[in-house]
């Protein structure tokens, strides 16, 4: 009678064994899935978790840049500040393979923007032969603001006062500066903030 009912022990241990296995397998599978996804999510930054589709036809996510320094401006294409594109393209030409990125926000908050995103690239293409992104037109204050800018606004507790409004991103978010339209891209104000962080 021992000897009959071994086979079926032996059995039952095994198939015990195996079930033990699947389910330490299904509880270090959640355990990854969980560490995967919050290493995700961590990865970037609520600031950073905004992704845009330029008048150039690209498409452009901030999270990959959130180790750079990041240049952001409200632009408009009749206004006095407009020349400042000349200044925002040559900082983009000179720093962008050292790892700044300039981004331009069109807007007609302040009724000085041209109407369409076309006429709007063609102008910044033909005028100022502009190559740093820029985004689709869009608002950048008020309840219309777009995410990015409504968070800049919390950070700075500054709005744009007008075209050509400034904030400058350093790497990781840690700190979030705002500069009136009158402040040069190319100024020491700006570029002494950036320049630590270029490589």
């Amino acid at each position: 009678m021992n000897q009959s009912s071994r086979p079926q022990s032996d059995e039952v241990l095994i198939q015990t064994y195996f079930q033990g296995i699947v389910s330490m397998f299904k509880t270090y599978m959640g355990i990854l899935i969980m560490m995967i996804s919050t290493t995700t999510f961590a990865a970037c930054p609520d600031l950073y978790n905004h992704q845009f589709t330029t008048l150039q036809g690209g498409k452009i996510d901030l999270c990959d840049y959130q180790n750079k320094p990041i240049i952001i401006v409200n632009t408009a294409s009749k206004c006095g500040f407009t020349p400042q594109f000349e200044t925002l393209e040559s900082l983009y030409k000179r720093y962008q393979p050292k790892g700044l990125l300039v981004v331009g926000f069109p807007s007609n908050d302040f009724r000085q923007e041209l109407a369409s995103d076309k006429e709007i690239g063609d102008f910044c293409v033909n005028t100022y032969a502009v190559k740093f992104p820029m985004i689709t037109k869009t608002s950048v204050t008020g309840p219309n603001a777009n995410p990015l800018h409504k968070q800049l606004i919390e950070i700075t507790k500054q709005a744009p006062m007008w075209n050509f409004y400034k904030y400058v991103i350093l790497p990781g978010g840690k700190h979030v500066y705002a500069y009136s339209s009158d402040v040069d891209p190319g100024s020491d104000e700006i570029m002494g903030k950036i320049k630590p962080f270029l490589k």
